[in-house]
């Protein structure tokens, strides 16, 4: 395929809806642009988005209204399916996509559904153990279905699946840890236990690990914090920091998350797939506290996956005591040796290559299609003209 056949070609990327979607998402798209393809990113109007794609100005934007399904709601969710359909296949007759790519949730069935309508090579990625609701639906509407973790793919009923890992951001992987401190304006010989929920914070984390900080600032009184905690729960985070006397940067939201990876010494976090897929990148060993009311309990099966291959510990939200979490994060802070394993099982787990697979993989499919399309066309012309 000649650099001259790609530039033909042009990519839409549904990834709204959360950063651990859009993330992904757009490290595809980073892949797809360096080789000189068309690429459009789908997001939503949801304000974790548009902080998520500010600063993007290497790869275009557009917005479609959001999708989502809350409770038993199927009217609403069925007009906002129908509202999305409508602007996507606005916005597909202008940019004229040979593909479409739905990185997962309600948002790609729009997308998806207007792309197979048009002709599009069209593919989902499913970056967490166990396939969502929009995925599974959608799995075998699709020409291609990837996923991040290999056991996904016995849980997905689609045609064609393929493991590829989930692709993370091109900043984040193992970095100066003194460095990175001091950019965050932290000690830069000082230890870094990062506490993170997610895109849009979690408010169960939060509540646990602040209701853990006397203690934990007593037993580690050198220990750093850097506490991203979403909009909603920013105050009061930031007053238990200040309570406890710790030396911390709180935050709603980052866009300098490799920095924060780079200066982490051990990570407290949900389990949402792309949050262990930086895990992996950067090498930060974590104990995880799985969201317990996640789609099919995907986040504890995500948490387990990491647990089995050496890289975290798994705690459960109604377990996390300030005793038991003070307890479980000592054996990681107090323990160098076993720190330096769980490093090295999570940079296991990476898969470098995983945004580049799935570049390919996309580009082979629409490069076929067309060039099964114009085949069929000549061989439609020689017939009419009588021409072997």
């Amino acid at each position: 395929m000649s650099l001259g056949d790609v530039r033909d070609i042009h990519v839409a990327i549904a990834c709204g809806g959360t950063g651990g979607h859009l993330f992904p998402g757009l490290a595809v798209g980073r892949e797809l642009r360096s080789r000189g393809v068309g690429v459009t990113l789908l997001v939503s109007p949801k304000a974790v988005d548009r902080e998520a794609v500010t600063g993007v100005a290497d790869v275009p934007v557009a917005v479609l209204p959001a999708v989502g399904l809350q409770g038993r709601n199927y009217l609403g969710f069925a007009l906002a399916v129908l509202r999305s359909c409508r602007e996507a296949r606005r916005l597909f007759r202008r940019i004229r996509p040979s593909a479409v790519l739905g990185m997962g949730g309600f948002m790609s069935v729009p997308p998806i559904l207007v792309g197979r309508w048009m002709g599009c090579v069209t593919a989902l990625h499913e970056s967490n153990t166990v396939p969502g609701r929009a995925n599974r639906w959608l799995g075998r509407r699709v020409d291609l279905a990837l996923v991040g973790f290999e056991e996904a793919s016995s849980r997905w009923s689609a045609r064609v699946v393929e493991t590829t890992g989930t692709p993370v951001r091109e900043a984040i992987r193992p970095m100066n840890a003194a460095a990175c401190r001091q950019e965050l304006g932290l000690d830069a010989g000082r230890p870094v236990l990062a506490v993170m929920g997610g895109s849009q914070g979690a408010t169960g984390l939060n509540t646990a690990v602040t209701a853990a900080l006397p203690a934990i600032v007593a037993r580690w009184p050198a220990l750093q914090f850097i506490h991203l905690c979403g909009h909603r729960d920013l105050a009061a985070v930031r007053k238990a920091h200040e309570a406890a006397g710790a030396r911390s940067v709180v935050e709603a939201f980052t866009s300098r998350m490799e920095r924060v990876l780079g200066a982490t010494t051990l990570a407290v976090a949900r389990s949402g797939a792309s949050t262990l897929a930086e895990f992996a990148a950067a090498g930060v060993p974590s104990v995880l506290i799985p969201f317990p009311a996640s789609m099919d309990d995907h986040q504890r099966f995500n948490a387990r996956a990491m647990e089995r291959a050496g890289a975290a510990e798994v705690l459960d939200q109604g377990e996390a005591t300030p005793e038991r979490l003070v307890d479980v994060l000592g054996r990681t802070l107090d323990d160098e040796d076993a720190r330096g394993r769980r490093v090295r099982a999570a940079m296991s787990l990476h898969r470098p290559d995983a945004a580049r697979r799935m570049a390919e993989r996309l580009l082979a499919l629409a490069w076929g299609r067309r060039r099964g399309g114009a085949e069929a066309g000549a061989s439609s012309a020689r017939a009419a003209e009588g021409l072997p």
